[in-house]
């Protein structure tokens, strides 16, 4: 298992101790705003917890987003974090979560809370709730040209 760890494209964003996808190309991708120390924080624990590198990371803002999901739009992941699957699954905002609560073991005592048929509204209105006010629990490292605007 490799611990590789590749360096962003993008030279706005600290993401570069994450294990991107050209290093760990079977795994599920976890697309967040890398400009969020909010939002870098908890893919650093989400970092910790995976102890069978099973995921890797782009930051929103990285070119190759763009690359691999050209039906992506900026304002949809600004809103919300993206996992994608191996198989190509999509999964946003708290369902995103929940996936990765299936996917670390360490995560696996929240799996039955989150999964609790017909909760997935309300745990994304408290995602929302969070990721509308991320900014507010850390500074951004970088926001030029009105890129770290969250569209309500």
């Amino acid at each position: 298992m490799s611990t590789t760890v590749s360096p962003v494209h993008s030279t706005n964003d600290a993401t570069a101790e994450f294990p991107t996808p050209t290093a760990r190309p079977a795994a599920t991708i976890v697309v967040f705003d890398g400009q969020c120390r909010f939002c870098r924080g908890s893919v650093q624990r989400l970092k910790r917890l995976d102890l069978f590198g099973q995921l890797a990371y782009l930051s929103l803002h990285d070119p190759e987003v763009q690359r691999r999901w050209p039906d992506l739009r900026h304002d949809d992941l600004m809103r919300n974090m993206l996992v994608v699957e191996p198989n190509g699954q999509r999964y946003w905002g708290a369902a995103a979560f929940r996936c990765l609560t299936r996917r670390l073991p360490a995560l696996w005592p929240l799996a039955p809370l989150l999964h609790i048929p017909f909760s997935l509204p309300v745990w994304q209105r408290l995602y929302q709730f969070v990721a509308q006010r991320r900014y507010l629990f850390g500074r951004v490292e970088s926001c030029d040209s009105g890129s770290c605007h969250i569209p309500r």
